[in-house]
């Protein structure tokens, strides 16, 4: 059988990325003032410019029931069942439209990711490869979702007003991180996202070591993928992560850059690392 795995935009892949693992994707709206373009028409360079000049954050909006229906409709002409993965139900309402788009088909199956970003991608990445070994579509649903608790996704942010700008963080919190230079780490729970622990200075010092906590407190990668997932970062910066990663043992590390679903949201300077937390595992082909 073929299996298309769908996405909304918030996965954060490349077009290179996308194309290697045939995964399709509906674009989430930005809106910037009475402007609205789609995500990946617009880049994280485009919103930081639009917060500089107007002192306000651009918006997002989901990918409604009729682009989701849109997409199952494009994935459906080459394949006989969709796999679809949404942004946490917790952050959006991508998934509701999802689900209710889907209803309109029989072959398609919506998963809630209760991530973002990467965290996304791992799952839509490692979905393709099971449906590359020849699993059905039921037994792919029940591996990934199984896998779901153990995604590692964090970030580090050094744009504490963005933070602040929206709700996510008080006021006195932004002044007192902004005068102390501390640069506080975002992390995904539960599908929500939550402050985790705080670092101090500037990229080239905070970086390595909120890369080290992350690796100390999520101890059991699956050493076969991982991301390095940024809004903006110099390259200096992301080689010396991907050379931390690759001392660790991760056989493949992608670097992405965030697209403005998530761009918007957090501001330049952040980063994240974002990989399984379970250990690796082999995928075994299925016999014909």
């Amino acid at each position: 059988m073929k299996i298309a795995i769908t996405s909304d935009s918030a996965l954060d892949l490349p077009k290179s990325l996308l194309e290697k693992y045939d995964i399709l994707t509906a674009p989430f709206s930005i809106v910037m003032g009475e402007e609205v373009k789609s995500d990946g028409e617009v880049k994280g360079t485009d919103v930081f410019a639009y917060t500089a000049k107007t002192g306000k954050l651009a918006k997002t909006a989901a990918v409604n029931e009729k682009e989701s229906e849109n997409l199952f409709k494009e994935a459906l002409k080459n394949h006989e069942a969709v796999i679809h993965f949404t942004i946490s139900s917790d952050m959006s309402a991508s998934y509701a439209n999802a689900v209710l788009a889907s209803k309109k088909f029989t072959n398609v199956t919506v998963i809630d990711s209760r991530s973002l970003s990467t965290g996304i991608a791992l799952q839509a990445i490692y979905a393709r490869k099971l449906a590359d070994a020849g699993y059905s579509v039921s037994e792919i649903v029940d591996i990934v979702k199984a896998r779901i608790p153990f995604v590692q996704a964090s970030f580090g942010c050094e744009a504490v007003n963005y933070l602040y700008k929206g709700g996510r963080c008080s006021a006195l919190s932004a002044l007192g991180a902004n005068l102390l230079k501390i640069r506080p780490q975002i992390v995904v729970k539960d599908g929500k996202m939550i402050p985790g622990k705080k670092f101090r200075g500037l990229m080239k010092k905070w970086v390595p070591d909120y890369v080290d906590e992350t690796l100390k407190d999520f101890p059991n990668p699956d050493l076969s993928l991982v991301f390095i997932t940024y809004s903006s970062a110099p390259d200096d910066i992301v080689e010396m992560v991907r050379a931390r990663l690759k001392e660790v043992g991760f056989k493949t590390v992608y670097n992405t850059t965030a697209n403005c679903t998530v761009a918007c949201h957090c501001g330049p300077g952040t980063l994240g690392v974002l990989y399984f937390n379970d250990g690796e595992h082999d995928i075994v082909p299925k016999k014909n």
